[in-house]
């Protein structure tokens, strides 16, 4: 009796045990979203992640690499130009985000600022280092002056001469980061306003610094967690007016900081960049793991950066080149200039006869953004872009020489970041630690109130089997109690009787 009720217990606590497991094994994946959810969405009341938005906690890095011209003379002379790679010149890049505005539609409104910290301990060379790389004024506008009358490049050149502007410049890496005093561009801002895209001194990235990226108006996955991050407007617009087709006009994906979450292999990386002046889409590659933490890698596709011909929805940002540039001159006051991934990694070959001295490998030129699938977080993010001038010979314009036409690069930079310190050991902990210690939680329940289950099971028939062997032997408490009869005679039947009729007595031993 003992027993059965032992095991009927068992058995009850192993159910219930199993039942607690498979609740867990069902309803705690949807407990663990719901939480990532909630703590995602951009909202004040949620400290952690609404700072994280804010104030980028994460330390980006600007690295510079500068091709500096070793032949300016015989370039100039028709002669194929050699370059040498010079950098890195690296800079911290600081963003902070301002003027932030909530709506009733479930979005918000914000400016980002951007500033840069020279950092000589990260750099190789120094902000005073000396290079020779093609005067923009100069090439640039001799081409955008191409179709123009005879008589009018005559006078550009002139221009050109009074203001002792050259075809190429050999100045300080600071100056041509950040600006140098040009008289040139002092006349051009006076007699023609708004052809630079400056009104100050002229520098490659002086626009960039202590500057903001434009309004940007993305919903807060309030309303629709799968909406979080999107853009839903860009300084009012809601699709652009650069290029010639709406596609290519359409402002897609978010700011490029954040995505929503729970990816999958499939999903895509689409983003708005204000710099490219257009949207631009990562495709997965691999799975991967970074302290921990599991990762998708999320790399450029050739597509992105085809010409119209190899990829036809990319005609609309046509007049193109050869596959692997970007014609971005309809948003940066017509100057011929093309953006590619560095060393023309990616792009037709044929771009690489045109200049000596490059050499692109997929480790250090192509451009990722490691993605934590589940939240949508970058975990290491390296986008990598070449600033290209295209060049000619043009007639009138004696500065140009005997150019052969070639699309010349500048400079390439990248843009790092990656998840470090508090910040990872909190991620891990908070999605990674916690998620598993749920999912081993469920499955040593099931598997302890399944084992309990069939103990209580075993338990009942064995002792069934027990008595069915042996009807007079009892276990209790692990002991034997062994009955004997003993047959003794009944002394009130006669014993001159033929039968005795015998007493049974049981002694216990």
């Amino acid at each position: 009796m003992n027993k059965s009720k032992l095991a009927i217990g068992l058995f009850v606590a192993g159910t219930l045990t199993a039942v607690f497991g498979l609740v867990i094994l069902f309803v705690g994946p949807i407990i663990i979203d719901d939480q990532i959810v909630k703590n995602l969405v951009i909202d004040p009341e949620n400290e952690v992640s609404y700072t994280m938005w804010k104030d980028i906690p994460v330390p980006f890095f600007m690295s510079v690499y500068f091709f500096n011209i070793l032949n300016p003379t015989e370039f100039l002379a028709g002669e194929k130009p050699m370059v040498e790679q010079r950098g890195p010149y690296v800079y911290r890049k600081r963003l902070q985000k301002q003027n932030i505005t909530f709506h009733p539609n479930h979005t918000v409104s914000y400016l980002e600022y951007r500033s840069y910290f020279f950092e000589p301990s990260m750099s190789v060379g120094n902000e005073s280092d000396v290079v020779t790389i093609p005067n923009m004024l100069v090439l640039g506008a001799a081409v955008m002056m191409d179709n123009m009358p005879h008589a009018v490049r005559l006078l550009l050149s002139a221009t050109f001469k009074s203001f002792k502007e050259g075809p190429f410049l050999s100045k300080s890496v600071g100056e041509l980061m950040w600006g140098y005093d040009s008289k040139l561009v002092d006349f051009l801002n006076k007699w023609f306003p708004g052809m630079l895209p400056s009104t100050g001194k002229f520098g490659l990235f002086s626009e960039f610094n202590n500057s903001n990226t434009g309004m940007f108006t993305v919903h807060t996955g309030k309303d629709d967690i799968r909406l979080i991050h999107k853009v839903n407007s860009w300084n009012g617009l809601t699709k652009l007016i650069y290029w010639k087709t709406p596609q290519c006009n359409m402002i897609n994906g978010t700011a490029g900081q954040m995505w929503p979450p729970f990816m999958t292999k499939e999903s895509t990386l689409p983003f708005y960049s204000p710099d490219a002046c257009r949207s631009l889409e990562l495709v997965y590659q691999r799975e991967g793991i970074m302290k921990g933490i599991p990762l998708y890698r999320f790399v450029a596709p050739k597509t992105m950066l085809a010409n119209g011909s190899d990829y036809a929805p990319n005609e609309g940002f046509c007049p193109c080149r050869q596959s692997g540039l970007l014609n971005v001159s309809s948003c940066r006051s017509n100057a011929p200039v093309f953006i590619s991934q560095p060393h023309f990694y990616n792009a037709d070959p044929v771009l690489l006869d045109y200049v000596q001295g490059l050499q692109p490998t997929e480790d250090e030129h192509g451009l990722f953004i490691d993605i934590h699938p589940e939240t949508g977080v970058p975990l290491n993010v390296s986008i990598r872009l070449q600033l290209n001038l295209y060049m000619k010979k043009v007639s009138g314009i004696t500065e140009t020489g005997k150019i052969s036409e070639v699309v010349m690069p500048m400079i390439w930079f990248e843009e790092n970041g990656y998840m470090d310190g508090a910040i990872v050991k909190t991620f891990h902990t908070n999605l990674v630690l916690l998620p598993m210690v749920m999912v081993y939680m469920q499955y040593c329940f099931l598997g302890l109130g399944l084992a309990t289950v069939l103990g209580a099971v075993l338990l009942h028939y064995s002792g069934k089997v027990l008595l069915k062997k042996d009807p007079s032997t009892v276990i209790e408490n692990h002991g034997i109690i062994k009955c004997e009869r003993t047959v003794i005679p009944d002394a009130s039947v006669s014993t001159s009787s033929s039968e005795q009729t015998p007493l049974i007595q049981d002694h216990v031993d």
